[in-house]
């Protein structure tokens, strides 16, 4: 009623309205609560729930195999007056050997220079002293020298010796650092990292045994993993070694039995326990 005492009806359309409104509002206010929450879980979106209790795992892998590879380098070293004098005769050399190779079946790309050099060479002049003054010396250029240092890869191990002489019988400087490795590690350190884990796994299922614990998830790993070659030869080191080489015909070669590598997986993994 109004205060004249009339009845006031409302009709339905517009007790539909309101009651849309009432509803719109409603939603509006779930949607707002559902933002500010969104809002404050988002820095977490990414970074994942972190672990309180943990415990942390070593294990050890490790595979043994023969090498199929070998490699050495080879160095050629000239003196002379001139630059265009040292490299002639250093190319000279070198050609040699680079020939032997080819004919001993070592393939052009498993022959690299790693080193190349032409440098001056000085001796010290010193003036004599007199009447006790002694003049300051001098730098004097006596001529040039040409380096060239060259690596080889042998994929016939056996046949590492027989190429060492070979080359060192051929006007070589100086023949060096002969390792046996292996061409493709990749599988063989695959496997000491799946033993790593397994060991580490084993060991990480007795910890949380004998701690009444339960193992949840790994959150943490960490993998060191090296290789063991055998040790490197060293043949012919130095001038007068090599030239009593290039005087005489090597009759045979020197046995380098290759042996084992040792390739090694080391982890360390953390795993959340409840």
């Amino acid at each position: 009623m109004d205060e004249s005492g009339k009845e006031i009806r409302i009709s339905p359309p517009d007790m539909v309205v309101k009651a849309g409104a009432a509803a719109l509002a409603m939603l509006a206010v779930f949607l707002i609560v559902l933002t500010i929450s969104a809002l404050k879980e988002y820095r977490f979106i990414g970074t994942g729930v972190p672990a309180s209790n943990t415990i942390s795992i070593s294990g050890q892998g490790e595979v043994f195999a023969v090498p199929d590879m070998g490699e050495f380098s080879v160095t050629v070293r000239e003196d002379a007056d001139t630059v265009a004098e040292a490299q002639e005769a250093a190319t000279e050399k070198i050609n040699a050997v680079l020939a032997y190779l080819d004919e001993a079946g070592v393939e052009e790309k498993d022959i690299k220079t790693v080193s190349y050099n032409v440098n001056p060479k000085y001796e010290w002049i010193q003036e004599r002293c007199v009447e006790g003054i002694c003049p300051g010396g001098k730098q004097n250029l006596v001529g040039f020298e040409v380096y060239q240092m060259v690596s080889v890869k042998v994929r016939d191990t056996k046949k590492a010796g027989e190429l060492l002489s070979g080359v060192g019988s051929r006007g070589a400087s100086e023949v060096s650092g002969l390792s046996f490795t292996i061409d493709d590690e990749d599988e063989l350190r695959a496997e000491a990292r799946e033993m790593a884990i397994a060991e580490a796994q084993e060991k990480a299922e007795m910890l949380a045994s004998e701690l009444g614990v339960t193992l949840v998830r790994v959150v943490g790993f960490y993998e060191e993993s090296g290789g063991y070659p055998p040790p490197m030869y060293a043949y012919g080191r130095g001038g007068e070694t090599m030239a009593l080489m290039n005087d005489a015909k090597v009759e045979s070669a020197p046995e380098l039995p290759a042996g084992e590598n040792k390739i090694t997986s080391s982890v360390q993994i953390t795993f959340e326990i409840r």
